[in-house]
């Protein structure tokens, strides 16, 4: 008897000390609601992220972080379109990243280790998911070729925009029929090289073929093919635009670079420059911008930069302070 007693008291007090909370909290939530100042109505302004009184102006908190997405909309079609939940799309991923990922740790949300049983089944699921991810031989070329393009992007250092652009170019000679006959990783290959030179940070082709699994000869005759029949739009490439990365390896002053790009401008108007290797003439000029800033830097460290001979260097550096002689005063 005195038991259900004790447990009546205690539900009692309880419920009590809830009620006590709830009235709290409440009170709390209207005091934030009022002014301090006045004591009016406090509204929020979320255009301009601030808490206004509506009675004296006070502006009570300013800054407030916006919650909103970072579109607008003027219609609910248009809300409808533009919502969306998760990642962003990518076009690195060949199902454009909207497929379930599977982690390969077999560990749960916690960190704790998943049971032998648990482990089986994760294990089946990851096949079913690959299974299904990659659903027909186009799916699983594409797979293969746009994990070619992030790891040969990875080992040249070129930035996101470029991959970007090297997957549209892969997916589109694919939809186009124009890989049977060639390698998924030459076509791989010779997209990447395109849309570095589209991006203005090109690489040359010995420093493509060293991180590619196809060979020069191959690479240059599918990127020829690529451009032709894509009718894609490659400048050639300007020679000014390996100079900071040459410079930049060889640790040379910025007035160093300065003085590359303009013993490069220089060979341009004395159109020297035409029908010579980019990559030679940038490295001849870092080489010979060096020697006019007296900074320490051997033929051998620029050929070994630039993945150029030391003939090439010694040969177009000559004519690139002709060049500079005949242009007159140095810049």
């Amino acid at each position: 008897m005195s038991d259900t007693r004790t447990r009546e008291r205690d539900e009692e007090r309880s419920t009590r000390t809830a009620e006590r909370t709830a009235d709290e909290r409440t009170d709390e939530q209207e005091a934030e609601h009022v002014c301090p100042e006045c004591g009016g109505t406090l509204v929020t302004d979320a255009s301009h992220g601030e808490t206004v009184c509506t009675d004296c102006g006070l502006v009570v908190d300013e800054d407030s972080i916006d919650r909103g997405p970072e579109w607008r909309a003027f219609d609910s079609a248009e809300r409808d379109r533009k919502s969306r939940v998760g990642a962003p799309t990518t076009n690195l991923m060949h199902d454009k990243g909207l497929s379930t990922n599977i982690g390969w740790q077999n560990k749960d949300a916690y960190g704790n280790s998943l049971s032998s049983r648990q482990r089986e089944q994760m294990q089946r699921l990851r096949t079913w998911n690959e299974r299904f991810r990659t659903r027909d031989s186009k799916e699983r070329n594409l797979k293969q070729a746009l994990g070619e393009i992030d790891r040969m992007a990875s080992a040249l250092g070129l930035p996101e925009n470029v991959r970007e652009t090297a997957s549209v170019i892969y997916r589109r000679a694919l939809n186009e029929d124009l890989l049977p006959g060639r390698s998924i990783e030459g076509v791989a290959t010779a997209a990447l090289y395109a849309a570095a030179r589209q991006a203005g940070t090109p690489r040359s082709l010995d420093e493509i073929e060293r991180v590619s699994r196809v060979d020069k000869m191959e690479l240059t005759r599918t990127y020829r093919y690529v451009v032709r029949e894509l009718k894609l739009e490659v400048e050639p490439a300007d020679p000014e635009q390996y100079v900071p990365r040459f410079a930049s390896d060889l640790d040379l002053s910025d007035e160093a670079e300065r003085q590359a790009r303009q013993l490069l401008r220089n060979a341009k108007h004395a159109a020297i420059h035409s029908g010579k290797s980019p990559v030679g003439l940038a490295a001849a000029a870092v080489y010979a911008a060096a020697l006019l800033t007296n900074e320490k830097v051997t033929q051998s460290q620029v050929s070994e930069v630039a993945n150029v001979s030391e003939v090439t260097i010694r040969n177009r550096y000559k004519e690139l302070l002709e060049a500079e002689d005949a242009g007159g005063v140095l810049a």
